[in-house]
């Protein structure tokens, strides 16, 4: 059964790529390598909170 989530990011949370990334590395060691239902969806929205946080590829000319 799939369950619909939101893919907005909270603008109130300023934190930076590196917190997030950190935040999904011990969201997985938590799990043991398999993410329940509720940790699926928490890890959905660190890594959209964390592609809003990352900063933009610079293009080399």
């Amino acid at each position: 059964m799939l369950h619909s989530m939101s893919t907005t990011v909270d603008p109130s949370s300023e934190r930076s790529a590196a917190e997030v990334n950190e935040e999904i590395r011990a969201l997985w060691r938590r799990s043991g390598g398999t993410l329940s239902v509720e940790q699926r969806a928490q890890y959905q929205r660190l890594v959209m909170e964390w592609a809003h946080a990352a900063p933009e590829p610079v293009n080399a000319a």
